[in-house]
C-alpha cells in the first residue's frame, strides 16, 4: 500500500500564479485606462508573485528532504 505524503501550503504555488496573472491583468488594463493608482498596485503584485512561487517551493523541497532524512534514521533504529 502507498504511503500518503504529507500535505504541505495547498495554495502557495497556485496562489502565486493567481497573482502574477491578476497583476499581469491589471498592468495591462490600467495602462490602458490611464489609472496610475492601480497600476503602481498591479506592478506590485505582478513583482511579488514569482519571488512568493520561489520561495513556496524551496520550502516544499527543504520539508520533502528532512523528511526524506526523518524517514532514514527511522529505519536505522
Amino acid at each position: 500500500m502507498q504511503e500518503k505524503k504529507k500535505l504541505r501550503c495547498p495554495l502557495g504555488v497556485p496562489g502565486g500564479i493567481i497573482a502574477t496573472l491578476i497583476g499581469l491583468t491589471g498592468i495591462v488594463l490600467n495602462s490602458v485606462n490611464f489609472n496610475l493608482s492601480g497600476l503602481l498596485v498591479s506592478i506590485a503584485l505582478f513583482l511579488i508573485g514569482g519571488p512568493f512561487i520561489r520561495f513556496t517551493m524551496m520550502v516544499h523541497s527543504a520539508n520533502d528532504r528532512l523528511d526524506e532524512l526523518e524517514r532514514k534514521m527511522e529505519i536505522m533504529k
